[in-house]
């Protein structure tokens, strides 16, 4: 008959020993619960924060938009003819909201405020914190719109402002110095800059003056 075979029968303190690990690890896996736990919850608080942020600036913007209409409506228009007068600009007609929509030539613009006589137009661009892609963006619009007057023989001199509730220094500069009138608030009223000395009027001028 072959050798009996030798169980090895566990003893007390290998099962003890088993024992004790074994808590050990489920003490651990309660722990990294409960930190899985308070991480989903700080997660969970933040979402809550970050949509509350959105709300909040999305509101400011809002409200912001609707003083920059007041502003345009309430302030500047009814005073823009006037203040450019002071400057030797005689305007006899101001309106503002106008698009061009030419399929034809594929020109498409919108003018904030425009103001006109027989000789020149005035089209000015109006943001609540003018930046220089904006006053790039205007140059084009610029381009535009004397695109399209030359498409309608209008052979008037055409001028570009730049309107803001807040200028910083350098956009002042730059508009300025690519011949844009800059317009903005001023106590209860608003001033008007004329690009001069160093920097001069800029002007858009049709085929037969350019």
């Amino acid at each position: 008959m072959g050798a009996a075979q030798t169980v090895n029968t566990p003893c007390f303190d290998t099962v003890w020993a088993l024992m004790q690990e074994n808590a050990q690890q489920m003490k651990e896996l309660r722990e990294s619960q409960k930190e899985t736990g308070r991480q989903i919850q700080e997660l969970r608080e933040s979402q809550k924060e970050t949509g509350r942020i959105v709300q909040n600036n999305a509101q400011q913007i809002g409200n912001l938009g609707n003083r920059l209409g007041e502003w345009v409506e309430y302030m500047v228009m009814p005073n823009l003819v006037e203040k450019f007068q002071e400057l030797g600009f005689v305007f006899t007609r101001a309106y503002h909201d106008a698009a061009i929509k030419d399929r034809e030539h594929n020109i498409f613009v919108q003018v904030d405020i425009t103001l006109e006589n027989g000789d020149k137009v005035m089209v000015v661009e109006v943001k609540s914190k003018p930046t220089t892609e904006d006053i790039t963006d205007h140059i084009e619009r610029m381009e535009k719109v004397r695109a399209h007057a030359n498409l309608h023989n209008d052979t008037r001199v055409y001028l570009g402002a730049i309107a803001g509730m807040v200028f910083n220094d350098n956009e002042r500069t730059f508009a300025m110095k690519n011949g844009f009138f800059v317009i903005e608030p001023s106590g209860e009223t608003f001033i008007i800059t004329e690009p001069k000395g160093e920097y001069s009027p800029r002007e858009w001028q049709g085929p037969e003056l350019a």
